[in-house]
Formats: structure tokens, C-alpha cells, sequence
């Protein structure tokens, strides 16, 4: 029997790696997509696409986010262009892998999938505090004792502690089609290539070696 999967696919790099890793791996997917209010439609779109060609149907969920406080929803805020190392950035959204693990949770559960991929891994995200692995450790205790499948879900998380390079040669093999997906925190045709996700995304297929399609 072919193993069935929800993977959070929110359109950028990540995400849609971690979606054909889980097919190569035999998982009958299900892409979850969210439209929870980012400025960046653009993304959506991208998932969507990625859905498509990856031959899985998808799901788009909407969730009412507070606006307040994060740059990725707040048109007031300005996305900040560089890293700043030390403090986390205005494009961090308040618990959102809480919120779409929980939904993801409730999917799986819901249509009996034993398996949720996230696309989260250390490298990347700014120090974001819900990518870190304790804390996929912590919700996954969460799962185990608030849900009645329990520990027979498990929520898998394989580019954790992968650099970007790693994951952009890994999707390469696999055949993503990276020039559908979008990292860009802007929207528009080109990328901003000022944004930190910009250049984490940059600094990843240089030390690949290989050309970004965008």
C-alpha cells in the first residue's frame, strides 16, 4: 500500500524539494497550501503550480492572521533588506508553523495519513524560532498525546539540517522545477535580490555551481 503524506508547500525552494523527496520516497502526497494574508501572492500561485507538476492535488486553506507585527503581512512594515544575525526579523510571522502544523495535524489525521514533511531546516529562516529542532521536537510530543492517532502520525522534517546547496543539488536530481518556485519575500516579476531569503537563496545555487532559473 502506498503511503499517504500531507506536505506543507508554501511555494518556495524548500517546500517543493521536501514534496518530490516524500514522492521518491513513495508517499501518496497531499500539498497543503496557505493563503493566510501574506502581501506575497505571488507564492500561492508558485505552490500551486509545483502542485501540478508534481502530479499530487493540493488543498488551499485560508487562515486570518493578526497583521500586526510581521513585514510579510503589515503593508505599514518595510521588508528589511540584509541579515541582521542577532535579532529575529520583522519577517517573522507569529507562530505560523504552529498554526499550519496544527492544521496540517488535523488534515492527516482527519483523512488518516500517517505523515506531515515540512520543508523547515536550520540553515535558513533567520533564526526563526519555530524551524529550530527542539521545537519540532516539543510539538511532536504535542501530536503524540493531543491527538487520538497519536504517535502513529509522525511529522518528518528531512531537510532540518541540510544547507541550501545541499537541498538545491538533492532537488535538481529529483527533477524540481525550481523555476516555478518563488523565495523572493516581494512580490512582482524578478526577484528583489535584496531580502534575506534572496540571498540565502543566492548563496545556495552559487555554491551548487548551478545557474538560478529565476
Amino acid at each position: 500500500m502506498s503511503k499517504k503524506a500531507v506536505v506543507l508547500l508554501s511555494g518556495g525552494m524548500d517546500s517543493a524539494t521536501t514534496l518530490f523527496m516524500a514522492k521518491e520516497r513513495g508517499y501518496k502526497c497531499i500539498a497543503l497550501i496557505f493563503d493566510y494574508g501574506q502581501r506575497n501572492r505571488r507564492e500561492i500561485k508558485s505552490a500551486k503550480n509545483v502542485a501540478k507538476k508534481a502530479g499530487c492535488p493540493y488543498i488551499l486553506a485560508k487562515v486570518t492572521l493578526p497583521r500586526k507585527g510581521s513585514s510579510l503581512l503589515d503593508p505599514r512594515i518595510r521588508i528589511p533588506k540584509g541579515r541582521k544575525r542577532k535579532a529575529i526579523p520583522s519577517t517573522y510571522v507569529p507562530a505560523r508553523n504552529t498554526v499550519m502544523l496544527s492544521i496540517a495535524l488535523s488534515y492527516a489525521e482527519s483523512m488518516r495519513a500517517h505523515y506531515i514533511f515540512i520543508g523547515a531546516h536550520t540553515e535558513d529562516y533567520s533564526g526563526y524560532p519555530d524551524c529550530r529542532p527542539g521545537y519540532f521536537k516539543a510539538f511532536n510530543n504535542v501530536k503524540n498525546i493531543g491527538t487520538k492517532l497519536g504517535t502513529k502520525i509522525k511529522i518528518l522534517t528531512p531537510l532540518l539540517n541540510k544547507s541550501k546547496s545541499e537541498i538545491i543539488i538533492k532537488g535538481l536530481q529529483l527533477g524540481v522545477p525550481y523555476r516555478m518556485t518563488w523565495s523572493c519575500y516581494k512580490g512582482g516579476l524578478r526577484p528583489c535580490g535584496e531580502c534575506d531569503s534572496c540571498y540565502y537563496r543566492r548563496k545556495g545555487f552559487r555554491k551548487a555551481g548551478v545557474k538560478d532559473p529565476l
